[in-house]
């Protein structure tokens, strides 16, 4: 028997699928959350990553082992009262979401460059050619 299309191809897989994704504050699923554009040039790898919601306070960037993670750490509250002090509707969210991506050993801290402006988070990071090893000849002495 055919299913009708608006099912994709398993009913049930696409249901339990829907329902065992996280939601956020932001949308339905925590998918949405840090989209990062990478964008090569000759010189550099430019990094989009869209946080909105976010303040640049709530952003934190490391790099450990050739590695930098970026993280980002959110909470509101809010309290209604009514005027004998009562609350009304009080609501709190706590979420944090990261990502790591690999920019190479030779890479250092001083080298990537970071700006947070209208929710998106920007980072250059330089292009560093790996150094070529170097074959060591090791010769053994032979006695005669």
């Amino acid at each position: 028997m055919l299913m009708p299309s608006i099912f994709g191809e398993n009913l049930i897989d696409d249901f339990f699928n829907d329902f065992a994704k996280p939601v956020t504050r932001y949308s339905n699923s925590v998918n949405t959350i840090m989209k990062t554009d990478v964008k090569e040039t000759d010189q550099s790898y430019e990094l989009d990553i869209d946080l909105p919601g976010y303040k640049k306070e709530d952003i934190k960037a490391e790099l450990k082992d050739g590695y930098m993670t970026i993280s980002a750490q959110n909470s509101t509250k809010n309290d209604e009262k009514d005027k004998d002090g009562k609350y009304i509707r009080r609501e709190r969210y706590y979420g944090n979401c990261s990502r790591t991506f690999y920019v190479g050993d030779e890479i250092t801290q001083e080298d990537i460059k970071a700006k947070f402006e209208d929710g998106i988070l920007k980072i250059t990071v330089p292009k560093k050619e790996a150094k070529p090893q170097v074959e060591e000849k090791s010769f053994i002495t032979i006695e005669g």
